[in-house]
């Protein structure tokens, strides 16, 4: 809530105002109760405006017309009473409506994100026109957050681009830019954002004198005028798909889509009365509050410098990457994508090559065409300088290095690339396993040495490790966060330590799956009941796409650090020495590629891991579903505590968002952490009891046990 005015009344013309919306201090337009409070005030004050033919609304922040409505209103009230729910529902779709009775043409001058709310008041107006940045979006984006749209988005967008094209837009939660809009029927033209003031004045004009935008005032209000046989066919088609995208746990695009097809033959006030009596329904569910937290996690995330202290990032206008596999080429596609020049050399001249070819071809793919554009490659091709010289990494700002998991030749890389940088170039490994620490040694500046550590792959990954090593200096992790967030990542700095933060957090999870499996559990069932939780995959198939080589050398080096709770299974050793590597040798847990035409990534059983586990199993009775989901999650949750009172990060949402961007935690369950505050910690600990037995990593952590003890939780303001 501001005291200043958020919408500057002034009039292009004398018949025609316009409406802009500046909310002070903010970085984007959002919907508060004050935000409609003062629209309210100003419509009421235009609607009794002698000879006003129109209204343009706009925004004053370049980049953004209104986006959305102010979750941290919904976050605080999440058990607001129902009927307050509607009534707060009901009064901004009350509001918006008025446009459709105004005796004034409204028009959405549209330039950047129209997205949730903003969305609603743009599909209220008239007539929706969009300017040509890059950053004008339209979307209704509820769904994301458990919701559906409540301010009369499920009313009218049906009504003005169709039930086909509304249902995708609001069950699917993306959204389009404005030449996909006009082709919608959505708005009227894309223009020039430079011109986008004068072409609303002049669509004003244009309906002053053609006055179809009464015929559509009448046609938005009325029902939808519907084959029943098309309907059918519709609803069933678009559950099935919601269905298969959302495995039935994220409950409100089925919400929505069932919504839009009840009221489609109402007209709109009817159907908009319904809409707020649904929208209650869903309003501050388990799963709506879980995904309001993930969108708070992530939003904190984007404004977080990375340390405490107040200082500037230093410029990176370069990068240097060593190493053009699969992580160096795509680390190096992520900076030439963003016009950064990359300078990138490897051992091998073949790897080299093939590195620049990989580099340019993700930097230009085309998602419309669904390849590389040409075009677009000989542009980006001048800023991948491919060398054999050390000498022209010298007037790189950061240079990666992202060779071989190995010390001794990261250390010796290091070492000859250290003294030809430029004296303010920070030096950093993307290493995933081995202790910043120890690579800092082989550098003269080791202030200036950070892990920046990219999950693969690049192009898909949101997150990065920004790994701080025990002299990496704040100025240094400041600029590797920037660098991350300039590529479009999420950084999370992590105090160096075996596993950093994921991989420490993901290992008891892991290395679980394969003591359930000695317990008597099918490798398919551990798969199922970590799917059941959430997870986008079982930890068994995990294994075979990660490589169960890679996955038993990490194993080792957690058993190293950790004795007491990473528990060595031979199972692993065994699976290893046969040559199962997993998909990439064909055979892993799985057997796959038996049959042309098979899916590379398709696996299916095979008698042999059958015989071996069992030739290994424990005696007793295999756990159940609940039991393995609790044995799959509780050794994350007990690790994750361990990494909170060793201060690994700065914040428990730290540990969420690392968990969630890395590894898919599932976002409805709001982030590990905060899906332990659901639970409360004092029930863990009981859960954790019948476990006990199993050794220390089943055994209740000090901070578990005192904040059972306190009450306390894990999220603190």
């Amino acid at each position: 809530m501001t005291d200043a005015a958020v919408w500057q009344v002034s009039f292009p013309e004398p018949d025609i105002a316009a409406l802009t919306i500046d909310i002070p201090g903010k970085g984007a337009n959002v919907f508060s109760r004050s935000v409609v409070d003062e629209l309210d005030g100003h419509l009421s004050a235009l609607e009794q405006r002698p000879g006003l033919v129109g209204v343009i609304f706009r925004s004053g922040k370049p980049g953004t017309f209104i986006a959305g409505a102010d979750l941290r209103e919904f976050a605080a009230q999440p058990d607001m009473a129902k009927d307050d729910v509607v009534a707060v529902a009901s009064r901004g779709r009350k509001l918006f409506e008025r446009l459709t009775r105004a005796p004034f043409i409204s028009v959405a001058a549209i330039d950047g994100a129209c997205l949730g709310g903003g969305m609603e008041l743009a599909l209220w107006c008239d007539r929706r026109l969009c300017g040509d940045s890059p950053k004008t979006q339209l979307g209704l984006p509820e769904v994301k957050l458990g919701m559906f749209p409540g301010w009369g988005g499920t009313v009218r967008l049906p009504r003005i681009v169709g039930l086909a094209n509304a249902i995708e837009m609001i069950t699917g939660g993306e959204s389009i830019d404005g030449r996909a809009a006009t082709l919608m029927g959505l708005a009227t033209d894309v223009v020039s954002s430079a011109s986008l003031d004068s072409a609303a004045v002049k669509l004003i004009r244009a309906e002053q004198q053609s006055r179809t935008y009464l015929e559509d005032r009448c046609r938005w209000h009325a029902p939808l005028s519907l084959n029943e046989t098309e309907q059918t066919f519709l609803a069933a088609t678009a559950a099935a798909y919601i269905q298969q995208q959302t495995k039935g746990q994220y409950p409100a695009p089925l919400a929505a889509l069932e919504l839009v097809m009840a009221t489609a033959g109402l007209d709109a006030p009817a159907a908009g009365e319904q809409e707020a009596i649904e929208f209650a329904k869903i309003f501050g569910t388990p799963i709506n509050r879980a995904l309001i937290n993930v969108f708070f996690v992530g939003d904190r995330n984007k404004k977080d410098p990375g340390v405490a202290t107040k200082l500037e990032p230093q410029a990176i206008k370069s990068v240097g990457v060593f190493g053009a596999g699969i992580m160096g080429a795509g680390i190096s596609a992520a900076c030439v994508k963003r016009d950064l020049p990359v300078t990138l050399s490897d051992a091998a001249p073949v790897a080299l090559a093939g590195g620049v070819k990989k580099i340019l071809e993700e930097a230009s793919y085309n998602k419309a065409t669904k390849s590389a554009d040409p075009q677009k490659m000989l542009k980006l091709a001048p800023l991948v300088n491919a060398t054999t010289l050390d000498a022209e990494y010298a007037n790189c700002d950061i240079v990666i290095e992202a060779v071989v998991e190995n010390l001794a030749v990261k250390q010796a890389l290091h070492a000859r690339i250290a003294p030809l940088l430029k004296p303010a170039a920070i030096l950093a490994s993307n290493t995933s396993a081995i202790s910043i620490g120890k690579l800092a040694e082989s550098v003269e500046h080791p202030e200036r040495f950070v892990g920046i550590h990219f999950f693969n792959p690049v192009r898909q990954m949101p997150l990065v490790e920004v790994i701080r090593g025990p002299q990496t200096s704040d100025q240094t992790v400041a600029t590797a966060v920037a660098f991350a967030k300039s590529l479009g990542k999420s950084p999370v700095v992590v105090q160096d330590g075996p596993g950093f933060l994921v991989n420490r957090l993901l290992f008891p999870y892991m290395n679980e799956a394969l003591e359930l499996l000695l317990d008597g559990l099918e490798p398919r069932k551990v798969d199922a009941a970590a799917k059941s939780f959430g997870m986008p995959m079982g930890p068994i198939t995990l294994y075979d796409v990660v490589g169960l080589d890679t996955a038993l050398f990490a194993g080792r080096v957690m058993h190293e650090a950790f004795p007491d709770r990473v528990v060595e299974v031979p199972l692993l050793d065994a699976l290893v020495k046969q040559g199962r590597l997993g998909q990439k040798s064909g055979a892993g847990f799985m057997r796959y590629g038996d049959k042309p035409g098979d899916k590379k990534d398709r696996g299916v059983d095979d008698p042999a891991v059958t015989e071996l586990i069992a030739s290994m199993r424990r005696p007793g009775t295999p756990p159940s579903e609940k039991q393995a989901v609790e044995r799959l999650f509780l050794p994350m949750l007990l690790e994750a505590t361990r990494v909170l009172a060793e201060q690994k990060v700065r914040d428990a949402r730290d540990v969420d968002l690392g968990l969630i961007y890395g590894i898919g935690f599932p976002p409805f369950k709001g982030g590990l952490l905060f899906w332990a505050d659901t639970i409360g910690a004092a029930k863990i600990v009981e859960m954790l009891k019948p476990y006990e037995s199993l050794g220390e990593r089943y055994r209740a952590t000090p901070l578990l046990l005192e904040l059972a003890k306190s009450n306390g939780k894990f999220y603190t303001p």
